[in-house]
């Protein structure tokens, strides 16, 4: 497998190989259905090597505005059933280049291979699901007889597209993230600008291409890698741009809705994850749940579990047994297939998440297990981490998974609302019936029982509250907020 692997790496690295003088196709920005050069580049850096994966051709403020022109003219031109013809022929197409697409993900956001292979079939699936929404997106009637001054008269509520969505994506989840952007876009009538991540614009480029070859027309789509500052502000301000869809920080996100009242802003943001792990809880389950969803893709999930809150009369076992399982984890070369846990995005990040656990340490927190290797941070423990420390508060986006005792769920439920936060939240134990009750005190958007918090099916309505976001993505939901109502109204009947 590790010879297959290496040869879909070489083959991946000689399709987006950059010289000196001439980018090859892919890595051209996607604007009016084509790819195109730009003087200004963009290094892609592989994480964990540091090696020159690429460059993209760097948009401009200009390429937003002649892509937005271009996007408003073809709003609503494809007919629900050609948009599902697109994204089933996408679907497919996604899963022949399987293999493809999860190597550039490793190559460009250092995700293990593993981990990669299943965004993609991921991707497969959202892309899928937006198929079906597109198949069923109808309005609804109105009884308008059901009163006296209606009679005569039929009501009907059509669903139109909202417009022109400007989109924009995070590093982590480089291709899936993306999909559910352009899926729903796509199945609800809508053009799209899209800027993604700087660090990973690759597969974003890579599916752009796909939809294109399976029935995109020009305008339908633009891609255009470029900085936050010039490329995203002009692609949230501009005013053919009635609908933003972010997903990032809480402080950009909520910064484009503040400044962006008349727009919809649809934002999916962070979280600080706490699980809880009660006294009658299977513990070698939530061991074992917990361990990997600390830590995948070096917890650079917005819902990687944070914080375990854990009753006090299981608190030692639990943590020998979550140990045991942590120390299992192997971290490495992410295109290695057995690797679980790879780096970090780039040298800030490490440094951050270094600084914060250093403050926990100095504020009384007990280091169980951490390490270093080739720059990587392993897989960080932490005990008794206090509760205004940022390792609680904050999201710290690295693998570093604090253990807190407590002694009632009263205690554990407070404790794990202590935070701006509100993504997804998750219980452990075998009382299901009052897990139920606690489920509804947790201020979360999701909260999952006897699962971690980190699970996500993409047909999920998923999104939470408070600094988290104000959303709910997922195809059927996401089409939703890309669609406005439109009242039709037919008297003399």
């Amino acid at each position: 497998e590790c010879a297959a692997v290496h040869a879909m790496e070489r083959r991946v690295r000689e399709e987006i190989h950059v010289s000196d003088h001439a980018p090859a196709s892919l890595q051209m920005l996607l604007i009016d259905g084509e790819g195109e050069d730009r003087d200004e580049h963009m290094e892609v850096r592989n994480p964990f090597t540091g090696d020159r994966v690429a460059e993209v051709a760097q948009a401009t403020e200009a390429d937003v505005h002649r892509a937005v022109a271009e996007a408003r003219r073809r709003v609503g031109v494809h007919p629900p059933a050609v948009r599902a013809e697109i994204l089933e022929a996408a679907s497919r197409m996604v899963a022949s280049r399987h293999e493809e697409f999860a190597t550039a993900i490793m190559l460009e956001a250092g995700k293990p291979l593993a981990q990669a292979r299943g965004e993609v079939t991921r991707c497969i699936d959202t892309l899928t699901f937006s198929a079906v929404e597109a198949r069923t997106l109808a309005g609804e009637m109105v009884p308008m007889e059901s009163a006296r001054s209606g009679i005569g008269k039929l009501g009907v509520v059509m669903r139109e597209p909202i417009g022109v969505v400007g989109a924009v994506s995070p590093f982590n989840f480089p291709l899936n993230l993306v999909a559910h952007k352009l899926g729903p876009a796509i199945a609800a009538g809508c053009p799209v600008v899209l800027k993604p991540a700087g660090q990973t614009p690759i597969s974003a480029l890579l599916l752009g291409r796909v939809l294109f070859e399976c029935g995109l027309q020009s305008g339908d789509l633009a891609v255009l890698p470029g900085p936050g500052g010039s490329v995203g502000a002009a692609l949230v301000s501009h005013p053919d741009v009635p609908m933003i869809t972010f997903t990032g920080s809480s402080a950009v996100g909520w910064g484009i809705r503040r400044d962006q009242p008349r727009k919809h802003v649809s934002l999916e943001l962070g979280n600080s994850t706490p699980a809880i792990v009660h006294e009658d809880a299977d513990l070698e389950r939530a061991a074992a749940r917990i361990a990997g969803s600390g830590f995948t893709h070096a917890g650079q999930s917005c819902i990687s579990v944070q914080r375990v809150y854990v009753h006090e009369s299981c608190v030692d076992t639990f943590t020998e047994l979550l140990l045991a399982r942590v120390g299992e984890l192997v971290v490495g070369d992410p295109a290695d297939p057995d690797t679980d846990v790879g780096p970090v995005i780039d040298a800030d990040a490490r440094e951050r998440i270094d600084a914060w656990i250093d403050e926990a340490e100095s504020a009384g927190a007990t280091v169980l297990q951490t390490g270093e290797t080739r720059g990587m941070r392993h897989p960080t423990l932490l005990a008794d981490v206090p509760d205004d420390a940022r390792l609680i508060v904050d999201e710290v986006f690295g693998p570093v998974v604090s253990v807190q005792r407590y002694r009632d769920i009263d205690e554990a439920i407070t404790r794990a609302n202590g935070t701006p936060y509100g993504l997804q939240a998750g219980i452990f134990t075998r009382s299901v019936d009052r897990a139920i009750g606690w489920a509804r005190r947790l201020q979360f958007g999701g909260v999952t029982i006897n699962e971690t918090p980190t699970f996500r099916a993409d047909q999920q309505p998923y999104g939470g509250i408070n600094e988290s976001g104000n959303t709910r993505e997922g195809p059927r939901y996401a089409v939703e907020s890309m669609t406005e109502r439109r009242l039709v109204i037919i008297d003399g009947l």
